[in-house]
């Protein structure tokens, strides 16, 4: 009985994992390469002593590096922006660090609420494939990346930007 349930839970983590590569923009070996750049900048990030009051949040797409969070100063922002580059198959950074306190899990939380009413609006959209972008909301600002056309690009910015509570949109989309 419990290797069967164990062979449901695969199979339906299996079918999951091909559904959602079969909706992403990126090649399934591109993808698996986001998944390996988020870990390496990671670890690198979490091995840099100097790095250890910070809130640092890594984002790979298309291997582009999102790095978005709190340090004490800009210099760290630099130091992270630099280690991330180092990192193996990193083609770009975007180093979207701020300066300042680490935010509160009260923020954290309504961060995830706005990425959440952002999604929902992306997906009762006729031009947005909510598929294709990566929506991720930090102390308020939101950061959209993703393969998309113009046309989509714009329509994601508009709704992001006429969200309620949205402070920013900061657009790191790839134009295809």
């Amino acid at each position: 009985m419990v290797g069967l349930s164990g062979c449901a839970a695969a199979l339906v983590g299996a079918t999951a994992i091909g559904i959602s590569s079969a909706t992403d923009s990126r090649t399934v070996g591109t993808q698996v390469d986001d998944q390996a750049i988020e870990i390496k900048v990671i670890a690198k990030l979490k091995s840099e002593e100097r790095l250890s009051d910070t809130r640092i949040q890594v984002v790979s797409f298309n291997r582009a590096v999102l790095l978005l969070g709190q340090v004490p100063h800009s210099g760290l922002a630099e130091l992270a922006a630099g280690l991330a580059r180092d990192v193996e198959g990193v083609q770009r950074v975007h180093n979207e660090l701020r300066t300042g306190p680490v935010i509160s899990f009260k923020t954290i939380s309504n961060d995830s609420w706005l990425t959440s009413k952002i999604k929902a609006k992306f997906v009762t959209d006729e031009t947005v494939d909510a598929n294709k972008i990566k929506v991720v909301t930090e102390n308020g600002e939101v950061f959209l990346m993703g393969l998309v056309s113009r046309e989509m690009a714009r329509a994601a910015i508009d709704i992001a930007r006429n969200t309620n509570g949205v402070e920013r949109v900061i657009d790191a989309f790839e134009i295809s």
